[in-house]
């Protein structure tokens, strides 16, 4: 077993928009990322669900209902088969939990890394 300290995980990462994976549970991986000043594409995960916990800053998810604001210490789940995008303005920190797989460069950005 191992202790995972989120917000010093997030703090190690020394580059925006790099997925450091701190976990695995039952075929979810746990990624913590350091966003700033980005905005995704719009995208639909098929096979799964996917949770945001933001652990520094705060981000919007757009979805087709619209905006959804998520601050420090909260999560969203976004069920599978939403059309939806991070947009983030500040810099943020999050844990992301996503069927393993899920995650590539197409939907996460060019610095994704298997």
């Amino acid at each position: 077993m191992k202790v995972v300290n989120l917000s010093k995980e997030a703090h190690i990462l020394d580059k925006l928009y790099v997925y450091e994976k701190v976990g695995k549970l039952n075929g979810h991986m746990l990624s913590v990322v350091n966003v700033e000043n980005r905005t995704l594409d719009f995208h639909v995960h098929e096979a799964s669900d996917e949770l945001f916990y933001v652990i520094e800053g705060g981000f919007d998810l757009e979805t087709e209902e619209g905006l959804t604001h998520v601050n420090a210490g909260e999560f969203v789940i976004v069920p599978k088969g939403v059309k939806h995008r991070p947009v983030v303005k500040a810099l943020s920190r999050f844990l992301m939990i996503e069927l393993e797989g899920t995650l590539n460069k197409e939907n996460s950005g060019d610095l994704y890394e298997e």
